[in-house]
């Protein structure tokens, strides 16, 4: 099975360790050869958090520049961060949703344009879904799930070797009973949000 690569990018707190747990989950249950690896910046202060994700016959995790197939971004400023991984090839995925990190807040640095920054991207690469992921979490009844509605684009593009089955029966196993419900709505959401724009 040839590899495909696949990186999340996201802020502490939104959920990217859940997502790669749920896609680990999914790979195995399907039997899809996987390896995953996080980098774990500053989290607990909002700082980046990266997920890769290797599927198929690979022999590392590490995904350097230019070589992933599909880029997931939790925040829009973090996924134009990893825009050097890309290549014209790749399929990005983006919540609109800004979280300005505080340097922005007392104003020592400014947020980038969202129309410029999915600009940039579009020119860089193959395809991007980008949409408003934290108001569909609301939607689904708990905004904590914007990782779940962003899982649910992911699956809809079919980059990547996992059905929505599997990974349906992963975020029943890897989320808390009380937040099941909620999560596979959020998941649902996105999966529908990413069939009208792709």
């Amino acid at each position: 099975m040839n590899p495909t690569r696949l990186i999340i990018v996201a802020v502490g707190g939104q959920g990217n360790l859940l997502a790669s747990k749920v896609i680990g989950e999914s790979a195995l249950l399907a039997n899809v050869p996987v390896r995953m690896s996080e980098i774990h910046g500053m989290a607990q202060r909002g700082g980046v958090v990266e997920s890769s994700i290797v599927f198929g016959t690979a022999q590392s995790t590490i995904i350097s520049d230019g070589e992933a197939d599909v880029l997931v971004g939790f925040e829009p400023s973090e996924t134009l961060r990893a825009l050097n991984k890309c290549n014209s090839n790749t399929v990005v995925i983006t919540n609109l949703a800004p979280l300005p990190p505080f340097t922005v807040a007392v104003g020592s640095g400014i947020y980038p344009d969202l129309d410029v920054l999915q600009s940039l991207i579009r020119a860089k690469t193959a395809n991007l879904i980008a949409f408003d992921a934290e108001a569909l979490a609301i939607e689904a009844g708990n905004i904590l799930s914007v990782n779940m509605v962003l899982l649910g684009a992911l699956i809809q593009t079919g980059k990547i070797p996992l059905s929505s089955e599997t990974i349906k029966e992963a975020i029943k196993t890897k989320t808390k009973k009380a937040f099941v419900e909620t999560n596979l709505k959020a998941f649902e959401l996105g999966f529908s949000a990413a069939n009208q724009l792709g």
